[in-house]
């Protein structure tokens, strides 16, 4: 297996979806704005979206996945069968639980991770509403996360790389056709969530029946497999779970804030989750399969040279990105979102959370390469206790930046607070001797360096006034856009390859 090939495939499945996600927030922004109805609808869908992330794709994948691969190379199939059902099995009946209750208990939800709300009474009503709705996403995405592990421990990465294609999907559909047949209109966004779990659980489940590793639960919690499971997952929820919790806790602050701040944040966010989609995710899927089969076979050294590798790839395409979303904040944003009732305020206000967004991205990635160092080897503990302590990181920035720059504070807490999350998970690799890197970093950074500062000039001697983009049209903007990024990518691509950068340098054989 090819993992720079691998890397491609996820990250084209990737660029589609966010394609697609950046014309659902088009469509979002030019049919409701930001707006208190748009605020009520992304606080609703960001509960549901957290416990997805927290139970689902965090800790569930974390724990499941090098167990999974322990077993199939290890005990051979029907064991690993065994283990599959059983697992589905309790990871059903969790989740049917967690969804009831969040449904029963949505009001008291909405009044702890969005207490702002609670002083307009339709607004909160609005909010509680759109959770209950929304909140049966949690199940379905979380059946959807099982058939990815196993999909991608069996190197089938294109399956559920496509999924999220599904949803945003939904979400363009149900805003530009739906919405007006519901009352309030906003409804439809909330239905289009549970229309896009239900396709993508639907696109994986013939992929399952091919490699014969389609689920057929079982409920046995003496399961040696489920115990070992369980026994990972408790560390790793609460290790993931400390970035969720930061941003609900953001969010917590934001409601405080004038109206449209919940929004300028999404869609600043929005923004951010595409290099970070597109490079990061990319490298923690395929990353912690091939971790987890070179830890099962022992063979340490390739282990360390594999995170080396995904450390240097992370840097030579991620800081020209954070660069780039700084330099061009307003002209992206003016772009992608200036239509209808989203007007140039909204540019402006977003902007300024999307260059605090960007302060952090190379954290924010790289904490994807170096926590599967730890998950592979099932060390769930110590990301757990770094987690911890950016949590308290991000609280005490939260707190320094939130008066003097308001929404855009929260966006630089979280971006810094990455930052050190990542520098304690290489800095614990180091010492364990886990990770040992390999000769060439010094010589690797220099040329890197002078490429960026090449991509730097280009964007800001081609982008000009950015305060000017928000009185463009539509299709100038669009135009000059499309020149100045072209212009960017050649320049920074063509420096790598004058200063000896070459792509086979970055091929490398999976386990």
């Amino acid at each position: 297996m090819n993992l720079l090939k691998s890397l491609a495939t996820v990250s084209f499945w990737t660029l589609a979806s966010r394609i697609l996600g950046f014309v659902r927030d088009f469509v979002i922004a030019r049919e409701f704005g930001a707006a208190a109805v748009t605020d009520a609808f992304f606080v609703a869908f960001r509960l549901p979206n957290l416990l997805r992330r927290m139970f689902a794709e965090g800790a569930f994948s974390q724990a499941f996945v090098p167990l999974l691969s322990e077993y199939r190379n290890r005990l051979g199939p029907e064991a690993t069968r065994a283990l599959v059902d059983r697992v589905s099995g309790l990871l059903a009946l969790a989740l049917t639980l967690v969804t009831v209750v969040g449904i029963l208990a949505a009001p008291l939800i909405i009044y702890v991770s969005a207490p702002g709300f609670s002083s307009e009474p339709d607004k909160f009503a609005l909010t509680v509403l759109l959770t209950r709705i929304t909140f049966p996403y949690i199940l379905l995405i979380s059946l959807v996360a099982l058939a990815a592990g196993i999909l991608n421990t069996w190197s089938r990465f294109s399956v559920p790389a496509a999924g999220p294609v599904l949803l945003n999907l939904s979400f363009i559909g149900m805003a530009l056709f739906a919405a007006p047949y519901f009352d309030p209109p906003v409804l439809a966004l909330a239905w289009a969530v549970v229309l896009g779990g239900i396709l993508q659980l639907a696109l994986q489940l013939p992929a399952l029946a091919r490699i014969g590793m389609l689920p057929r639960p079982r409920l046995d919690m003496h399961h040696a497999g489920v115990r070992r499971v369980l026994k990972l997952m408790a560390p790793a929820l609460l290790g993931v779970s400390v970035s969720q919790i930061s941003l609900v806790l953001n969010t917590i602050f934001a409601s405080f804030l004038p109206h449209g701040s919940v929004s300028w944040l999404y869609y600043a966010d929005r923004l951010m989750e595409f290099p970070a989609g597109l490079l990061g995710a990319a490298l923690g899927t395929i990353l912690l399969p091939s971790l987890s089969r070179l830890h099962a076979d022992a063979r340490a050294e390739e282990f360390s040279d594999l995170l080396d590798w995904g450390l240097r790839l992370t840097l030579m395409l991620t800081l020209p990105a954070a660069l780039a979303l700084a330099l061009l904040a307003t002209p992206l944003i003016a772009t992608l979102f200036q239509h209808g009732a989203f007007g140039a305020q909204d540019v402006g206000e977003t902007g300024r959370a999307l260059v605090a967004y960007s302060l952090g991205l190379v954290g924010l990635i790289a904490v994807k390469v170096l926590a599967p160092g730890y998950y592979a080897r099932q060390d769930i503990r110590t990301p757990v206790r770094i987690a911890l302590v950016t949590l308290a990181v991000t609280q005490l920035l939260n707190c320094a930046f939130v008066i003097p720059f308001a929404h855009a504070g929260l966006a630089l807490s979280i971006g810094l607070a990455s930052c050190v999350n990542a520098g304690l998970l290489l800095r614990g690799l180091l010492r364990r001797g886990t990770y040992r890197p390999r000769a060439g970093w010094t010589g690797f950074m220099a040329r890197l360096l002078l490429a960026l500062c090449a991509l730097a000039i280009t964007l800001y001697f081609m982008s000009g006034d950015t305060g000017a983009w928000t009185a463009l049209t539509q299709r100038a903007r669009m135009e000059r856009l499309a020149l100045v990024v072209v212009s960017g990518i050649v320049v920074y691509f063509a420096s790598l390859a004058l200063l000896g950068f070459r792509l086979r340098d970055f091929q490398r054989r999976g386990a």
